[in-house]
């Protein structure tokens, strides 16, 4: 049987990523060889505010889609969304260290990606002010500027324990945090998410503390949740939906938040990055909700 066209495009692809790999494990060889990281792809929002945090950008030579902030990261080559990574995309710009963020994918990307022999620095995530911490050393090591890493992290803990303190109240804003409502269905925060982490941090109460992950909820279960505010990044796209929108859905146009029109919208990475800004997000976030809620009840 002769391979069909579908055969011969799946060879040609093969061949692409073989041919990145080669020059790849030459890159890797010249590191091992005692050569310091000079041509480092950053994935993952927060890990490119630590590197830039650190003093490492001279060494920066593309990022991925999600590293927005500072806004000089965005003059760097994008390697696209930090989980549908192209193994051409970040191979192809040769670099000698990728420090990738916990979760970058897709899985087969990041096995070709292990496989080129080029360094790659994974950085555990978390949903805690100690996650921070932990980010920040993590990606110290990678870069080898560990005794900055360690002033960093200790100074970026500090700033989250004054702005938690600052936060704590008995009088806790119950907030329901929205992740998208595409075709009018409420995706939401629950439990083991970054919104959660830092709804908490901040002094509110998740009110879909049930449930696990971002999921669509039904319009009875945000009604029953009553919040007192609502929480949304400030961005494009389903985000940019208008509070008369918002408030008119049917599952919010009776609860609290939609009496006083009570949302809070913050820039999506600060908010959700867990990285350096995170002590400004709680503090921000706290007095948002708080007025919010204030007007609300």
């Amino acid at each position: 049987m002769r391979p069909g066209p579908g055969m011969f495009a799946f060879m040609r692809a093969v061949l692409r990523v073989g041919l990145f790999v080669a020059a790849a494990l030459a890159l890797a060889s010249q590191a091992r060889a005692g050569e310091a990281p000079a041509r480092i792809i950053a994935i993952g929002g927060s890990v490119t505010e630590i590197v830039y945090a650190l003093g490492g950008q001279e060494r920066l030579v593309a990022r991925d889609t999600t590293s927005t902030f500072p806004p000089e990261a965005l003059d760097l080559p994008d390697v696209g969304y930090i989980r549908a990574l192209s193994a051409e995309g970040v191979i192809g710009l040769a670099p000698d260290l990728i420090i990738a963020l916990e979760g970058a994918g897709p899985p087969e990307v990041m096995a070709v990606i292990r496989e080129s022999g080029i360094a790659l620095a994974e950085i555990p995530d978390g949903y805690d002010a100690a996650a921070i911490s932990t980010k920040i050393r993590a990606v110290g090591r990678a870069l080898g500027l560990e005794a900055k890493a360690e002033i960093l992290a200790c100074t970026v803990d500090a700033a989250i324990a004054r702005a938690a303190g600052a936060a704590a109240s008995a009088d806790r804003p119950r907030a329901l945090f929205i992740l998208s409502m595409q075709g009018g269905r409420i995706m939401a925060a629950g439990a083991d998410t970054h919104a959660d982490g830092i709804i908490r941090l901040a002094g509110g109460d998740n009110v879909m503390a049930g449930i696990s992950g971002y999921k669509p909820v039904s319009d009875e279960a945000v009604m029953a949740a009553a919040p007192d505010v609502v929480v949304m990044m400030d961005r494009t796209g389903d985000h940019a939906i208008s509070d008369e929108m918002l408030f008119a859905h049917p599952a919010l146009s009776s609860s609290p938040a939609a009496s006083a029109h009570a949302v809070v919208r913050l820039d999506g990475m600060k908010l959700l990055g867990f990285g350096p800004r995170t002590a400004e997000a709680i503090a921000e976030l706290s007095d948002k909700m708080r007025l919010a809620a204030r007007v609300a009840n």
